[in-house]
């Protein structure tokens, strides 16, 4: 594959993984917001977290993600707790609600996708398996460090 087949693979790549993700938040069933999934997905893996560290994760500036998490707050999806060690700091963690609420999207988005795949012809879906090994080493190889523990996210 030349350079000009491989920027026409790569245009093309984009828009095939842009176009599923819009049609997989639009399966999302939640109420909430993109911004308020990917708050609330990074909440959950990663434990409880300042904003600071929250607003580093998901690279938005803190007026915004203390108005996200103020929303989440309202819905009872996440609470804030207070650092034993120094008062002056508070967490946000996860409630079981926030976690029914993850589960619950991650179901709806992983059953219409399963019905997507469900239309493809069997012979086609070792392709989609190898196609799937493809995308998750070009994410595995790639993904930032994690800021709050010096790692991987």
């Amino acid at each position: 594959m030349d350079q000009d087949e491989r920027l026409e693979a790569a245009a093309r790549l984009r828009l095939a993984t842009a176009r599923l993700a819009r049609r997989l938040r639009q399966q999302a069933g939640s109420g909430l917001s993109p911004s308020q999934q990917s708050v609330l997905a990074t909440i959950e893996g990663h434990g409880p977290l300042t904003l600071g560290q929250l607003a580093k994760i998901e690279q938005v500036a803190p007026p915004t993600i203390t108005r996200v998490v103020g929303k989440l707050e309202d819905d009872r999806l996440v609470r804030r707790l207070v650092d034993a060690s120094d008062r002056r700091v508070a967490r946000v963690e996860i409630t079981a609600d926030g976690r029914r609420r993850l589960a619950h999207t991650r179901q709806r988005r992983n059953a219409w996708l399963a019905q997507q795949l469900d239309a493809v012809d069997t012979t086609v879906l070792a392709d989609v398996d190898a196609a799937i090994r493809v995308l998750e080493a070009l994410t595995m190889d790639h993904e930032p460090a994690d800021p709050v523990n010096g790692g991987r996210t």
